[in-house]
Parts: structure tokens; C-alpha cells; sequence
């Protein structure tokens, strides 16, 4: 016998049944007999069983998934409570059919229908007699057949042969509720109050550990005492197989020590591995090792391999250490050792990729391929660090593709904004639960290959924390001289990086530290001006836009007039990431339009322009001088670039004193007050009287209180500023300045150049005061930004007032 549910004969009130239900599932004759002299009906709803046999007298629960069993039960619940039972033939058929269900089954009651928690329908049934399909009626919504009774035969009730079986299957019962521990011992009182041998004998061939076609072949038998008989040899080979099991269980726990139990529990382990399509322990180990073969290993390496797969092998698969270890010797074999893509010298193509997704970028472009051809030339050179430094959306990151598809090589990318634990690029110790390794080790054996282009990105943005300095740790990745033997925790060897070819990418170069920034060749990707933005966004951005909402360059046009204006009054930065959400804008709104079947004008105009993007944001009067004395333009550099700011002076009857306001920081409030100082001292040089250094006070302001200015750019600015207020004379239109000062008046260079003319030229300046010194700076930039352009190089303070200060005086000068 199988696992007997109790829940199959006793307490089915228990499952959900009103207490006052009268249901004994454990059939006296008088209750059989009852149930034997009920007539069929003449049509029968059937209802196919998936994995077991009901037998007359037994009651089982039934589950109820499909939705013709949920329907037919819920018909028959509602009306005489009486249905067909038989089983499928084969239980992976979904949808049987009449061919896939036995002709011969059981008419069953419904004794209760419960809806159970997670949503399905059971059904407790109690079988009653056995009946044979005669025809089938309808097959939708379910099944229905015409029916007849299968007649059993009975023996004679004085049989001894017959009584013999009946308590042989009695006896034979007991013994193996006895020796199986999963049967439960109340079992044993329900066999015994069974009064009816035919229920005994269903009862006993329902619970038995049979197939369900073994079931169906005992259901099946006409004669009472055949069946029974069939049912005691299936007993009979049940009890053999339980005394043969407990017998070897007896002797393996008598006779097994510690070792020879955990060789029983792998050999089981291998054996459910195997059942459920894995790889045995052996096999694993025996695949790493044929794996190994294959790898382009020196010595050493694969020394350290076998090393550790012996390592491996000699651990209990149980333990924890073991998992550690199987990833340790994946990742060895995942590893591209000594695997390189094929490089392309193909120089002509390579700079064709760089110039088709790239618009400008000369010096980057240059380097990329004098880079490739020295590679061509000795085809063993350490590949170089190099770090894209610039504001945001000049392209810094998308350059890495096209350097990787030019050489053919794999793309990798790793962002370091915000990292700061070192583990993150050495990787853990694999002592440690949950060890992996480093982020460069970990891209490598993504990229397949150990010379992918590599893409450092937001390097100047690495953080440091108790868990280490990850700048400290990129020394030795970025060091030429050191990375062909890079050391990761977890992989415990070196590792060789020199044929990497890496790209890192910065905004700002004051904070990487000062070794990690040596070890790099910074390359400036400054921004664009207008012209060069007007043609990203045509050949580029719109494109790609027009792509990404599923339309084409024939469902909207927008020309270069048109882009202009997007440029000019929607965009500041010097990147191009605001022009692409602009132009997203307008192509949103065709996309719309298109979808709700509205008219629109493919080829957009400038007031198409301003309906869609509204009023332009950004005018251009704001940037240019007034009549105001006391007001000059300056140039600064911000983390987007350059960018223009205005310095204001006014005076005030007071004590002389200085105020500065504007949100400045510490350089620029020090460079308000040498200006001051400056004056002071050459103030008979600016015919300005030395008495009103005591009547007046003076206020410095720059506007945007609410943003944060800092940095040796502005001394000039402010200088002049005060020189144009004290003598109440304007400054000229149309022109800017950046440059440091010092007490004696001489000027000093900034930095910045570049991103500067271009903010100027955006605001339509048109001269533009530097420092001599700075004039290197001009020669480095590409004459075509340098176009309208008129530029003054001064080395003392009183030059920049000749040029800056007119000789014109303001309408309603101050009387000092």
C-alpha cells in the first residue's frame, strides 16, 4: 500500500462539511447494497480525472483546474449531485477528447464543493457504483454520454477461498501500516471497522502505490474475487519491496560510519543532479578541466588553476567555501587570457567612423590617429591613458564607440561618478562570503577580450570613504609601467592591462588627484559655437530623434534658419544635450499630431519654432553694455563651459567702505579689493580726486546672487568696472575681458580660453581683452570661432583702461 490519506475516509466534516452532514465513507453492506439497488441515469455528465482512479465506497478530494470540470461541477452541485467518473489515459492531455479517457469508470456523488483560498474548486466525491460509456451526447460545454451499469461479479458469500483472500489482504494490510513509517497507525482501526469486503477491497486498491493505469486495470475486473486476488498480489509485492528497503536501511545505519555517509549523500545528490539534467560533481569538475585545455594559459597560470581545482575537489560540495570557490575557477575560465581582437590600421576608415559620429573634435580626432598609426608602425606600443576633459554633451563618452569601431575592437564602459569603495576596482578577498571582483576584471571577462577600448567615465568624480581611496586604486590600473601585472583581490594574480586601450572622461580636472592626473594625456573637447551646434543638430541629433519616435526625415523638416533660432534662444551650455531636448520637443509634437490624425506643417518655420517651444528664453540685449557707467562684461568658465557675467559698481555717500555682494567666493572678494587698492594708489593716473575714496562708500555686485562665482578671471573686470564708475565714464559696447591682476597693475593669464570665445561670440561680442600671455592660447584655436572676433593682448592695467573706458561721459554723471 502507498501513503494512506486519512482525509480520503474519516472526519471529512473536518474539510469543510456542515457538522450535521451524515457521511460514514466507511460502508457497512447495508449501505452498499443501498447504494447497488440505485438506478443510473440515462445521461451522465462526465468528468475526466487527470492522476488517480475512483473506486466505489471511497470518497477523495478532487481539485478542479479546467474550466469544462469547474462548469460540470458546478451544474451537477446545483442539480442531482450525480456525475461520471473515469480516468484519462494519458494525464499530460489538457483537453481530452473521448478517445483519451477510459470507457469504464465510476458514477460519483458529490458529497461538497469548497472554494479554497488561492482560488480553485474542490470537490469531495464518494463513488458509488461502476458504469460503462455507451454513447457520447455532447462534448461542449463538457462531456455527456449515455450510460450502463457494468455488472460485477459476485462470489459466494460462503466462500472459503474467497474469505481467505479477504483476510489475507486484512492481515497483509496491518503489516504494512506497521512497517511504514508514512502511513499513519490510525489506519489500521479503519481497516479493521470495515464491515463490507467489497468496499475492504476498493479501499485497499484505491490506497495502493500503483500506476494509474494499474488502477484502472484492477477497476476494470469483473469478478469480485479475481480483483481481489490481483489486489493481494500487488500487496504481496508492496510488502516485499517495504522489508527489503527496511532491511537495507538497517544495515547501511549499522554499518556506516561517517565517511561512508557522506559517499551514500553525494551519491544521492549525483543521482538527483542527474534526474533533474545537471551536472554531477565529477562532471563539474571534469567540464573545468576540459575547459582549462582549451585557454591560452602561461605556466604559471595554469599551475595556479590545478592548484586550486584540486583545492576544490578535496571540499565538501555542503559547506559554503565550496560556492566561493567553483565562482573563483569560473571566473578563471571566463577570463580572456592572452585573447585579442585583430586591430584595424585601416587609417582612412577610422577616420571616416570619427568624423561621421562626430562633428568637430579635430584634436581628438588627431590624437585617435596618430595614436593608430604609431600602433600600425610598431604594433607593440603600450596603449596610452588618455582623458577627455570638457563641459557636458561635447561627446566625450559616445567618442569611446567610435574609437572601439575604428580599431575593431570591444566597447567597454564603466561609471566611477560617486564610487567609493576601492573594492569596486581590486575587488574583494574571496575569504569573504559574497566576494567578486573588481569592476575592470569584471568588464574584461564581459568584453571577451584583453584589449578592449575602455571607458573611464566621470573619473573626476570618484569619491573616497573609510572603505579606501578608489583614486589611489586607479593609479595602478592607468600606470603604463604597472598595469601589466594589475593585481585584483579576488583573482589573487596579476593581470595584464597594457594592451587596454583607456579613455577617461572629466568636467572638471581640479578634482582628480594630482598623481592619478599625471598619469594621463588630457586632451580639451571644448564646446561648440553656434554654426557647429546648427549642423550636429541637422546631421546628428535630428536623425536620431526623428528615429527614436518612429518617424523619418519625411514626416519633419526643420532647416538650418530654424535650428539657428533653436540654438540662439533655447540652448546656453556648450554642449549639445539641451539643442537634443529641443529637438525632441518638435518631434514629440509631429509624432502627436500624426497619431491623433492632426494638420501640421512638415517643414517647420520660426513661428512654429515658438508655438511649440513657446517665447525664446534666452535674448540676446541681456548680454550687451548700457549707459550705465559702472557696468562690464566678463568672461568666466563654468563646469558647462563658458559663459558670460556682468560686474556692477555704484556709489553711495558713506565712509569709503567696500562692499561686495553676488555670492563671490574667497578669490574674487580678493580681487574686488586689489582692485580697489590699485585705484586708490593711481587715482591722480585716473584724474580721479583722493578725497572721494572718503565720502563715498562703493558697492561691487555680480548678478545671479543665487549661483556661486569663484576664480582668477575677473580682477580686470572689476578694475575696470570701478575705473568707469569713479570717472563716470562708459565702457564700450560690445566687449569683454577675463584676467588677473595684481597691486602693481600687471595682468596675468587665466585659463579657459576656448570655452570663453565661445561664450563670447554666443553673446555677440565683438572685441575681447586677454593677456599677452594668453595669446598662445589663440593661435591653438581654430580660426573659423575666431571669426568677428577682435582681440586686444594687454600685460598693464592702464592698457585695459585705454581700451575699455571711453572718453564719453553718461547723461546724468554723478558730481563727485
Amino acid at each position: 500500500m502507498g501513503e494512506i490519506k486519512i482525509s480520503t475516509f474519516d472526519n471529512i466534516s473536518l474539510q469543510g462539511l456542515d457538522e450535521d452532514a451524515e457521511l460514514i465513507p466507511l460502508l457497512t453492506p447495508e449501505d452498499e447494497e443501498e447504494m447497488n439497488k440505485e438506478a443510473l441515469p440515462e445521461i451522465l455528465p462526465v468528468l475526466p480525472l487527470r492522476n488517480t482512479v475512483l473506486f466505489p465506497g471511497v470518497v477523495i478530494p478532487i481539485t478542479a483546474g479546467r474550466d469544462k470540470s469547474i462548469n460540470l461541477i458546478k451544474d451537477a452541485n446545483n442539480g442531482t449531485k450525480t456525475i461520471g467518473v473515469v480516468s484519462q489515459k494519458d494525464e499530460q492531455t489538457e483537453n481530452p477528447g473521448v478517445e483519451d479517457i477510459n470507457t469504464l469508470g465510476t458514477v460519483a456523488r458529490i458529497l461538497r464543493v469548497l472554494q479554497m483560498p488561492d482560488g480553485n474548486t474542490t470537490v469531495i466525491i464518494q463513488g458509488k457504483k461502476r458504469f460503462e460509456i455507451a454513447e457520447v451526447v455532447t462534448e461542449q460545454p463538457y462531456l455527456t454520454a449515455t450510460v450502463k451499469e457494468a455488472v460485477e461479479e459476485r462470489p459466494d458469500e460462503k466462500s472459503e477461498e474467497f474469505e481467505a483472500i479477504i483476510d489475507s489482504i486484512k492481515e497483509l494490510a496491518f503489516k504494512i501500516i506497521k512497517d511504514n513509517p508514512n502511513i499513519p497507525s490510525e489506519a489500521t482501526f479503519a481497516i479493521k471497522n470495515i464491515q463490507s469486503n467489497s468496499f475492504l477491497i476498493n479501499f485497499v486498491s484505491s490506497n495502493l502505490n500503483l500506476s494509474v493505469a494499474d488502477k484502472q486495470n484492477l477497476l476494470e475486473i469483473p469478478n469480485l474475487q479475481e480483483r481481489a486476488l490481483t489486489t493481494l498480489k500487488y500487496m504481496n509485492m508492496e510488502f516485499q519491496k517495504l522489508e527489503l528497503k527496511n532491511d537495507i536501511q538497517s544495515k547501511v545505519r549499522s554499518d556506516m560510519d561517517q565517511q561512508q555517509r557522506e559517499y551514500f549523500l553525494h551519491q544521492q545528490m549525483k543521482t538527483i543532479q542527474e534526474e533533474l539534467g545537471g551536472l554531477s560533481y565529477e562532471e563539474e569538475v571534469d567540464e573545468m578541466r576540459a575547459k582549462s585545455k582549451k585557454k591560452k594559459w602561461n605556466k604559471k597560470v595554469k599551475e595556479h588553476f590545478e592548484r586550486e581545482l584540486a583545492k576544490m575537489q578535496r571540499m565538501n560540495p555542503q559547506v559554503a567555501e565550496y560556492s566561493i570557490q567553483r565562482n573563483y575557477l569560473d571566473l578563471f575560465l571566463d577570463l580572456p587570457w592572452d585573447e585579442f581582437s585583430k586591430d584595424k590600421f585601416d587609417l582612412k576608415r577610422a577616420q571616416q567612423i570619427l568624423d561621421r559620429d562626430h562633428y568637430g573634435l579635430e584634436d581628438v580626432k588627431r590624437r585617435i590617429i596618430e595614436y593608430l598609426a604609431v600602433l600600425k608602425l610598431r604594433n607593440d606600443m603600450k596603449s596610452p591613458i588618455l582623458c577627455l576633459y570638457g563641459p557636458p554633451g561635447v561627446g566625450k563618452t559616445s567618442l569611446g564607440k567610435s574609437v572601439a569601431e575604428a580599431l575593431g575592437r570591444e566597447y567597454v564602459r564603466i561609471s566611477l561618478g560617486g564610487l567609493r569603495d576601492e573594492a569596486e576596482i581590486r575587488g574583494h578577498r574571496k575569504t569573504y562570503i559574497g566576494a567578486m571582483p573588481g569592476r575592470i576584471i569584471q568588464s574584461l571577462k564581459k568584453a571577451g577580450k584583453s584589449n578592449p577600448v575602455f571607458i573611464l567615465d566621470e573619473i573626476d568624480k570618484l569619491s573616497n570613504s573609510h572603505q579606501g581611496d578608489p583614486s589611489s586604486a586607479m593609479l595602478e590600473v592607468l600606470d603604463p609601467e604597472q598595469n601589466s601585472e594589475f593585481y585584483d583581490n579576488f583573482l589573487e594574480m596579476g593581470y595584464d592591462l597594457s594592451k587596454v586601450m583607456f579613455i577617461a572622461t572629466a568636467n572638471n580636472l581640479g578634482t582628480i588627484q594630482p598623481a592619478l592626473r599625471d598619469r594621463m594625456e588630457i586632451i580639451n573637447v571644448t564646446g561648440y559655437t553656434i554654426e557647429e551646434k546648427v549642423e550636429i543638430g541637422k546631421k546628428h541629433l535630428l536623425p536620431k530623434q526623428l528615429k527614436e519616435h518612429g518617424l523619418s526625415s519625411k514626416d519633419l523638416k526643420i532647416g538650418k534658419p530654424q535650428l539657428e533660432k533653436i540654438v540662439e534662444g533655447y540652448t546656453r551650455e556648450s554642449g549639445v544635450r539641451s539643442l537634443e531636448k529641443q529637438l525632441a520637443k518638435m518631434v514629440r509634437y509631429a509624432a502627436k499630431s500624426i497619431a491623433i490624425e492632426e494638420e501640421y506643417d512638415i517643414k517647420v518655420s520660426n513661428a512654429d519654432v515658438e508655438k511649440i517651444l513657446g517665447p525664446a528664453r534666452l535674448e540676446r540685449d541681456k548680454y550687451e553694455n548700457n549707459d550705465v557707467a559702472g557696468v562690464v562684461t566678463g568672461l568666466a568658465w563654468t563646469s558647462v563651459g563658458g559663459d558670460i557675467l556682468f560686474i556692477e559698481s555704484i556709489l553711495s555717500k558713506g565712509k569709503g567702505t567696500l562692499n561686495i555682494t553676488g555670492n563671490l567666493g574667497k578669490v574674487m572678494k580678493e580681487s574686488a579689493t586689489i582692485a580697489m587698492e590699485y585705484i586708490k594708489s593711481n587715482a591722480d593716473t585716473f584724474g580721479i580726486a583722493s578725497d572721494v575714496f572718503e565720502k563715498y562708500n562703493v558697492h561691487i555686485h555680480v548678478p545671479e546672487g543665487a549661483t556661486p562665482k569663484d576664480g582668477p578671471s575677473a580682477g580686470i573686470t572689476m578694475l575696470t568696472s570701478l575705473v568707469s564708475l569713479f570717472t563716470q565714464r562708459k565702457v564700450k559696447k560690445s566687449l569683454a575681458m577675463t584676467g588677473e591682476i595684481t597691486l602693481r597693475g600687471k595682468v596675468l593669464p587665466v585659463g579657459g580660453i576656448k570655452e570663453k570665445i565661445l561664450a563670447a561670440k554666443r553673446a555677440r561680442i565683438k572685441e575681447i581683452i586677454l593677456c599677452e600671455e594668453n595669446r598662445k592660447d589663440i593661435l591653438e584655436i581654430k580660426e573659423d570661432y575666431l571669426k568677428g572676433l577682435t582681440f586686444h593682448y594687454v600685460s598693464d592695467m592702464s592698457e585695459v583702461i585705454d581700451i575699455a573706458v571711453t572718453e564719453t561721459k553718461v547723461k546724468k554723471a554723478k558730481k563727485l
